[in-house]
């Protein structure tokens, strides 16, 4: 099983420096609807100290969550950014992310399972920016 951490309190960016932590979390709140290839939720990587989304990946809503090797891709490209990965993942315990936690961990990346309410000052405002550019799941 793998080794998650807990931690207690509320979380604010001025408590990370930059590329220190990453949060993975889906920026859909429903399924987006594509004619040719089905529904999709988007995931993403956020740098946790600037709010940055350093990567995005459709996902099979069918599938849950990333699989292995997009798990593998969405680390890569947040690693791009500065070179370097982070010592933390923080992930909402609801969401389904086995892969990208034990490709996380495989890694070296420390992952954290936290309730989605203490991450929502980090991305309420992205998914918020991805509904109004998506809407609530329509046709695209």
């Amino acid at each position: 099983m793998l080794g998650f951490k807990k931690v207690p309190g509320v979380l604010h960016p001025n408590q990370f420096r930059v590329n220190e932590a990453w949060i993975a979390f889906k920026l859909n709140g429903s399924p987006i609807h594509t004619e040719a290839d089905g529904d999709f939720d988007f995931v993403a990587l956020m740098d946790a100290a600037s709010c940055f989304i350093l990567s995005t990946a459709p996902v099979p809503a069918s599938a849950a969550e990333p699989c292995n090797m997009e798990s593998k891709r969405l680390l890569k490209q947040g690693r791009a950014h500065k070179q370097e990965l982070p010592r933390s993942l923080f992930i909402p315990t609801d969401q389904p992310a086995k892969f990208l936690a034990a490709e996380a961990e495989r890694q070296g990346i420390a992952v954290i399972r936290v309730p989605e309410d203490q991450l929502l000052l980090f991305i309420g405002e992205a998914r918020e920016g991805f509904r109004e550019r998506f809407g609530a799941g329509g046709a695209q």
